[in-house]
């Protein structure tokens, strides 16, 4: 679809405001086999602004026409997707266009509705099913954490939950949508990218003093904090013998070649013993698509949620079995007592 296809609409509906625009560029889209990255971003500049604009009827029309689209904009199917779920629930049950990573982030968000239509995905990732499944247990979960340090208030939160305490209706799913939507926040802001695509320069600064300091943690942290993944993650990045992956975390942060070349070679000083090494290093840094290096990274995200979400269940599993043991030593310590 090319700009003029656009403006032709755009002159049709003049006297007719956002709403048949809004529905008759989505028509005119779907209608494509194979629309074009070009045709792609066109369709989100030109429906994005008009969204607020427009009604729950059109938004309506417009998620269920777009959950049939096999190349549905992201930027626009993921706004849908933040809207209530009977106007959200097509592209959650349907659309490729949501990844894994999107779907928790809706989950940890908005909850059991969102949960539920998720839940009726064909071929759901296994880990995402058992978290929608201990969302509806009405029972206690205390919430493992990963290997990073977890904050005052969330310890505080989660110290609460006291062993002898009875089971509280709901607790599990509150639990569970607290420690997704801690882990969720960056994405949440950054509008679901799973790396910001503009660096400053205070994080490459903070990256490269970190390298110099020749503390493998010290970089790790900044690392993870940079590309918006767990402290595990970002050590694992660095614990290859060779560059490989650190090579896609510098292209995804978009640095020059000039300052990913220095941290590499602070990080992997023996990797460059040579003129030749150091040629070889810019060629690939240079060469490496950058769409491709946010994907790894995505990847990198999605292996990171995986696991607190494999937590959660894990953690509803043993607070079952406490509560079914508990339960059958009720009637026992019972009679210990009035003896």
């Amino acid at each position: 679809m090319s700009s003029s296809d656009f403006r032709q609409i755009v002159i049709r509906t003049e006297s007719g405001k956002a709403e048949r625009l809004f529905r008759a560029a989505v028509s005119a889209f779907c209608s494509l086999t194979r629309p074009s990255r070009r045709e792609i971003a066109q369709l989100e500049d030109l429906t994005m602004p008009l969204f607020n604009n427009v009604s729950v009827e059109s938004r309506r029309y417009v998620a269920a026409a777009l959950s049939e689209c096999e190349y549905a904009p992201a930027a626009l199917v993921r706004r849908l997707c933040e809207e209530p779920v009977d106007i959200a629930a097509p592209l959650l049950i349907r659309s490729r266009a949501v990844s894994d990573v999107d779907l928790i982030a809706l989950i940890g968000r908005h909850g059991l509705p969102h949960a539920r239509a998720i839940a009726r995905r064909k071929n759901l990732n296994p880990t995402i099913a058992q978290l929608i499944r201990v969302l509806e247990k009405p029972t206690l979960v205390r919430v493992q954490q990963p290997d990073a340090v977890t904050d005052a208030t969330e310890r505080a939160e989660i110290a609460a939950a006291v062993p002898d305490r009875k089971p509280l209706p709901g607790a599990s799913a509150e639990n569970a949508r607290r420690r997704l939507r801690s882990m969720m926040r960056a994405d949440a802001e950054s509008g679901g990218v799973a790396v910001n695509p503009f660096v400053g320069a205070q994080t490459y600064v903070k990256l490269r003093e970190t390298a110099l300091t020749g503390n493998a943690a010290f970089f790790q942290t900044a690392l993870a904090d940079a590309l918006d993944i767990d402290f595990s993650m970002a050590r694992s990045l660095t614990a290859n013998q060779n560059y490989t992956s650190l090579l896609a975390a510098l292209r995804a942060l978009d640095l020059s070649e000039d300052k990913a070349f220095l941290i590499a070679a602070a990080i992997y000083p023996t990797a460059f013993p040579h003129p030749q090494a150091i040629r070889i290093f810019l060629d690939r840094y240079r060469l490496l698509n950058r769409d491709a290096a946010l994907d790894k990274v995505r990847n990198w995200k999605a292996e990171t949620l995986s696991r607190v979400v494999r937590g959660i269940v894990r953690a509803a599993a043993n607070a079952d079995t406490r509560i079914a043991q508990d339960s059958d030593n009720g009637p026992a310590v019972a009679s210990l007592k009035a003896s």
